[in-house]
Order: C-alpha cells, then structure tokens, then sequence
C-alpha cells in the first residue's frame, strides 16, 4: 500500500482489478458525463490564500459532528454494492471508517446487513434510506439500523426514479445484471477479481443480494427485478420527513439539498443536517456543482443545521475546500472504494490517510492551525 501516493494511484489499481462493467459503475457518471467532467474543474478552479508568518507547529484538523468528536471531518459516503468491490467490501470499508475515528454511512443496497457490518468492524455507523412504495417496509428496515446501533440515519432525497446510466446498459452491469458475452469474457480477464471476491462470495455466502431487503425479495442481484413494495417511492415528500422524524431516534440527515430554501424547510422539519451534493455526478446530468451552491445554502441554514457536503473529492486540498466554502464536514465515496478495490480495509484505510496527510499539509502551507480558519482563505467566494 505504501505505492499508492495518491487518490488516482489507488484508482488505476481498482480500474486494473475490477470488471470493466463494476468500474464502470464506481467511476461514471450519468448520460452524456457533462456534470461529472466539470466536477473537478469546479473545485480545481477555487483558491486559497494563505496567510504569512503564522507558527503552524501545533495543526489539528479535530473536529466535532452532531456533538460527537472525531479526529479528522471524513465521513465514508453510501455506496451501493461495495460488497463486490472487495471480499466482505461493505464490513472492509467499515473497518477502515474505525481505523481513522470516522463514521460509515451503511447504504440500503448494501451487499451485507448492518447488524454484520457492526458486529464485524465495531465501527460508527450511520445508515442510510432509499424510501420503498411500501413504507412499513422501510420502517421496519429503520428499526434494524437503530437495533444495530446506527448513531444517523441519511435520507436520500435525490433519487426518485433509476438514473440514466447507458454505459451499464451496455456493459451488462444493470440491475439485475444482465451478463453478455462481452461482459464474461471480460469477467474472465480479471482473474484476481473472480477468484479473490466473486468466488470467496459464492463460498461464503451465495449468490451476492442485497441484504436489506425482506427475506421474500432478496433474490440474486442476477434475477429479475425483486418486487414492487421495495421499488423506489416516487411520492417521497416534507410529509415523510415529518414521519422519520417523529420514528427516528438519532439525528436525521438529508442527502442531496441543491437549494437554499430546502435547506430552510429541512431546519423547519426538526432535520439535523443535509448533506449538499450532487450524488457524484452520477444522477442528473445538468446540475449545478456542490461548490457552486454551498456557500448560498451555508448562508440560509446559518448554524441551524450541521451542514456536509460531497461530491468529487480527490485530494485532501478539495477537503479543505469545501470546509472553506462553509460545510462542516465532507463524504468521500469512490475515494476509498478504490482503495478497497486496491487493496482490501488496507487500501481503503491507506486512502483515507492519504486524503488526511494531504489535508494537513494544505493547512500548513496555508499558515492554519484549525479547520475552523480555513473560510478565512477562501478568495473572492462570491465569483465562484
């Protein structure tokens, strides 16, 4: 691990052991990828100014989210089938989330339940909701997370319908995965993968599912669609925030604000924080990108709500960005997934050190001490 250098070392590791189809679903974005190629020219084009002569001996990047203290402002964002990125990829991710003091965010397409997450890597973990037709269903599912100890729960509020992902269409890796000849063929190229994950699976497990489902709907990933009560909810309003509000126990999270007023409603509906994020470019392919709108919503919520903020991260210095830009505290998601795909919790956690080192030294060049110093270097935000 000590040859990965950086985020993209770690991603032409993952990009030479996974499937093409599997990468491809980590890497990409959604139609014709405009939101996702300017994604890093939105957050390269931001500079900080740094301040002179400043003793930077004693730096911390401490910090404390929803009143609860951790060493560094990461937090491991959902992602759907880590479970096949890495053998046993969803209890991996959440060992590394340990090793570095940092919350792992559980998604409802996980490979492996939560009470197996918690009880495999003794981690922090939040969980987080895609909100089914049926919704006792999903309340039920809330019920388990918070059983399992959940500290958060995240909603996910930019997803009402499947994205347009064409290239998974080709590549055979839709869901349920469809396999073609091209995609098995190239299945089989990638022996190390085969064996070391889809094989260990099969072994251990079976046939990977998504874990989260009712027991009558978790059929094989490679089967047909798994029923209609468990499909995405296309009515998702304020009405069932008030619910999980009212059912939830632990701070409640809102995932995909792109707006200041819904930043207000949430603060109105008793939210405790949002997440403002673009989900990796990889839903809407005309949206805005986070760094253009964090500061406006920063501006409305004030301190009334603990805001977080994703999307694009690759280098400590994007971390620092966005804490510059107002957000409390950043999700990385394909960052360490490609570390798990290069070299299982140990390349995710190199990954995540990577991305802290990085941070500290974006700190000390920019003469601060404290993470909470950093919008003193934002220049100019108002022509971002």
């Amino acid at each position: 691990m000590s040859e990965i250098l950086n985020v993209e070392d770690a991603r032409r590791r993952a990009r030479a052991f996974l499937p093409r189809g599997l990468f491809e679903y980590l890497d990409r974005g959604t139609e014709d990828e405009v939101s996702l190629r300017g994604s890093r020219a939105v957050l390269e084009a931001i500079r900080l100014a740094p301040q002179a002569l400043v003793d930077v001996s004693q730096r911390r990047q401490d910090t404390s989210l929803f009143g609860v203290a951790q060493p560094t402002p990461l937090v491991i964002a959902p992602t759907a089938v880590a479970g096949l990125m890495g053998h046993d990829g969803e209890v991996e991710m959440a060992k590394a989330a340990k090793a570095h003091g940092i919350p792992f965010c559980v998604s409802t397409q996980s490979m492996t339940t939560i009470e197996r997450i918690a009880e495999g890597s003794g981690a922090r973990l939040w969980f987080q909701l895609y909100v089914w037709k049926n919704r006792a269903r999903s309340m039920a599912l809330l019920d388990r997370a918070m059983g399992a100890g959940a500290e958060a729960l995240v909603l996910t509020i930019d997803t009402a319908v499947s994205p347009n992902r064409e290239y998974n269409k080709r590549n055979g890796f839709g869901i349920p995965i469809q396999p073609t000849l091209r995609s098995t063929l190239d299945v089989l190229a990638h022996p190390r993968w085969l064996v070391n994950v889809f094989a260990r699976t099969l072994l251990k497990d079976g046939m990977p599912v998504f874990a989260h489902y009712p027991d009558e709907f978790r059929t094989p990933i490679g089967r047909t669609a798994v029923g209609d009560e468990i499909s995405l909810a296309t009515d998702v309003s304020w009405k069932d925030v008030e619910i999980l509000r009212k059912h939830w126990r632990g701070r409640l999270i809102l995932k995909g604000v792109l707006r200041p007023a819904d930043a207000v409603k949430a603060v109105e509906h008793g939210v405790d924080g949002i997440v403002v994020s673009t989900h990796g470019s990889r839903n809407l392919d005309c949206l805005p990108h986070t760094a253009q709108v964090l500061p406006s919503i920063v501006a409305a919520a004030g301190k009334r709500l603990t805001i977080l903020a994703d999307s694009g991260v690759r280098r400590g210095s994007d971390v620092a960005k966005y804490l510059a830009l107002g957000a409390d505290g950043v999700l990385t998601g394909r960052a360490p997934l490609y570390g798990l795909a290069a070299g299982g919790s140990a390349g995710a956690i190199r990954v995540l050190e990577i991305l802290r080192a990085e941070l500290d030294t974006t700190m000390a060049l920019l003469g601060l001490t404290r993470l909470e110093q950093l919008p003193e270097t934002l220049l100019d935000p108002a022509r971002l």
